[in-house]
């Protein structure tokens, strides 16, 4: 049985290869259980999720990570979140009239749903404080083709991922090539090694990545080298919405379009587009937002 709501660290003891291992089962499922998503937009917000867990885990950050794919296609926006302590949430929005387009396999490619657009990834400190940003084009079939390009554009790091996601779990791998081997002869024996993985790596099956435990993966893999595997990491399903957030957002939207929602209503209701959990704000809530203390909210997004 493979490993359930974890994330691996791995690392080659004679290269300077590192890689991670991470599987979502009940996280997976608690990230979508309000969301009735088509098989193939559900695989790949899946993979999208999958692959902010990896990506999150090369950083050293107390912050968010946020992996978004936006085009021009009838999905035209999926993001994926992670936080530096390996808690995750994701959404997709696509046109729901052409949503029996996107009802294939999980496997469908990232072009057919997206269409032309961007890879975008942000990292975003807690505090605000900080702030990068990198894009590239949507290329390739699939996301990992994506994210690839990405790395070797933004990180300069060469970086492979193999993804996979259905409605049961999400789980993935990537390999990564660290700076070193300074002398000649090391480099040529570290390029070839960096060569030989990811083939090997190019064998991983879904199913095996899908039921396999990290351990036996990694037999199944790299049984010649000596590696080291790290004790698991938990990842969770974690959504950072809160009523202050939508009280802030709700300043944003300005007192005179509150109001008139308000009394159109009698109450505003505000739905997280990640959790689905639901604020309800009445007339004394509103009033209490828009009079002169409630600059303390801020202008954050529910986002």
């Amino acid at each position: 049985m493979h490993d359930r709501d974890c994330l691996h660290r791995f690392v080659f003891e004679h290269y300077p290869i590192r890689g991670h291992l991470v599987h979502l089962d009940a996280a997976w499922r608690a990230l979508i259980e309000h969301r009735e998503y088509p098989n193939a937009i559900r695989g790949v917000l899946g993979e999208a999720v999958a692959a902010s867990l990896l990506l999150a885990a090369t950083i050293k950050f107390d912050g968010v990570l946020s992996l978004q794919l936006r085009g021009d296609g009838f999905v035209h926006l999926m993001l994926a979140q992670c936080t530096s302590g390996l808690g995750v949430r994701g959404l997709a929005r696509y046109q729901e009239s052409a949503g029996r387009g996107a009802e294939g396999g999980p496997q469908t490619g990232i072009n057919d749903l997206i269409g032309a657009g961007n890879l975008t990834v942000t990292l975003e400190t807690d505090d605000g404080a900080q702030r990068y940003q990198g894009i590239v084009p949507i290329s390739g079939a699939r996301l990992a083709d994506s994210l690839q390009i990405y790395f070797e554009n933004s990180e300069q790091l060469p970086t492979r991922l193999w993804l996979y996601a259905d409605g049961h779990g999400a789980s993935g791998m990537l390999l990564q090539r660290l700076p070193g081997a300074a002398a000649r002869a090391d480099a040529a024996a570290v390029d070839d090694a960096w060569r030989r993985v990811q083939l090997i790596g190019d064998t991983l099956t879904s199913e095996e990545l899908r039921t396999l435990n990290d351990v036996q993966i990694l037999h199944r893999l790299f049984n010649e080298d000596d590696l080291r595997l790290f004790e698991p990491s938990p990842v969770y399903f974690r959504c950072r919405c809160s009523r202050e957030r939508v009280a802030g957002m709700l300043q944003g939207l300005g007192e005179d379009e509150t109001r008139a929602i308000l009394a159109e209503r009698g109450e505003v209701e505000v739905r997280c587009d990640f959790c689905n959990r639901a604020y309800v704000f009445d007339a004394v809530d509103v009033g209490r937002i828009f009079n002169a203390g409630a600059s303390s909210h801020g202008g954050t997004t529910i986002h």
